[in-house]
């Protein structure tokens, strides 16, 4: 299979291409995406090739463009909404809450809402509290939406692409630290199923679980007890919502331990709710208790040396693996 080389950014512009170039009802709207080729040149080149009906600059209101893409998708349409920061969608949550999460049900199954927001999630460098939010945790609470958050360019685009064809509402999370990230993809048209975590590194010591960002520091984690003699089995959710607990289940089953790793908080997180489930349907399976390694209960500080003490860190998920293997 012939392969190029990409940074995350290019894949999701490709994934984006490819589905307008298949599909003239995909269009794509959000501040500085046409003429300024996207905050994060995400989109750059793309209003040049398919011009200012397709392409869309908007003002800075979120719950006005998200609004609009979401009347654009009931009516036939399918819009990629760009959030120059997820941290801006809280100014469009009702729009997302409200109506593109609950229209479907509300309507009988009469409409869908096929839209795809995106943009970067959680923490990237001295941004402080106000622009550091990881959000899956918040709206993975409600029914009606997916959530997906890739952590690699490979899985970016074939799952962008999935997202772009799927007939429901979609939060695509990325993270500004990720869109330089360099990998080979195939140069063959290529889908990722939502809905499916993949294990990364097979093992048989403990299951670690991550997704997004974090998923770098876990291989790095991963490799650092391999030269110990311990084997670790790396699981990448990919989609946060559906949850693919059954392959989660399936590697506790063997390696009888498990840590969970995520960038958003402590309570009420994605952590909390997988090792709820793993309790709930794989008890028997455990030989510890599970682990698990969050950002700290605090907003997260401008200050380099206390926004990596709130983060977590390397260190921080091989305390937590060693005190779970103990």
């Amino acid at each position: 299979m012939n392969k190029h080389e990409v940074e995350l950014r290019e894949a999701l512009r490709e994934a984006i291409d490819e589905e307008m170039t298949k599909d003239p009802t995909v269009c794509l709207l959000g501040e500085e995406v046409g003429e300024y080729n996207g905050a994060y040149k995400v989109s750059k080149g793309l209003l040049e090739k398919w011009g200012p009906m397709r392409v869309l600059d908007t003002p800075i209101c979120e719950g006005g463009f998200a609004g609009l893409a979401i009347g654009a998708a009931m009516t036939g349409l399918r819009p990629i909404v760009e959030f120059m920061s997820w941290n801006f969608s809280f100014v469009a949550a009702d729009q997302i809450i409200s109506n593109a999460a609950k229209i479907h049900y509300m309507s009988g199954g009469r409409f869908s809402v096929p839209v795809v927001f995106r943009g970067p999630n959680g923490a990237a460098a001295q941004v402080s509290c106000q622009h550091s939010h990881a959000v899956e945790a918040i709206y993975s609470n409600l029914p009606g939406l997916i959530i997906i958050t890739p952590s690699n360019p490979y899985d970016a685009k074939g799952l962008l692409k999935s997202a772009i064809r799927n007939n429901n509402p979609v939060l695509f999370l990325e993270n500004e630290l990720d869109y330089g990230m360099k990998m080979e993809i195939p140069n063959q048209e290529y889908l990722i199923p939502i809905g499916k975590a993949k294990i990364v590194k097979k093992g048989n010591d403990l299951t670690l679980v991550s997704f997004g960002r974090m998923m770098n520091l876990c291989k790095i984690v991963a490799q650092e007890f391999h030269k110990k003699g311990i084997s670790i089995e790396l699981i990448d959710l990919r989609t946060i919502k559906p949850l693919d607990i059954n392959l989660i289940l399936h590697s506790l089953q063997k390696t009888n331990r498990c840590v969970i790793v995520e960038e958003g908080h402590y309570f009420g997180g994605i952590a909390s709710e997988i090792g709820f489930e793993l309790m709930e349907h794989g008890f028997d399976f455990l030989d510890a208790p599970i682990g698990r390694v969050c950002q700290r209960e605090t907003p997260l500080p401008y200050s380099k040396v206390l926004e990596k003490e709130s983060i977590p860190t390397v260190k921080r998920i091989m305390s937590q693996v060693e005190k779970t293997l103990r």
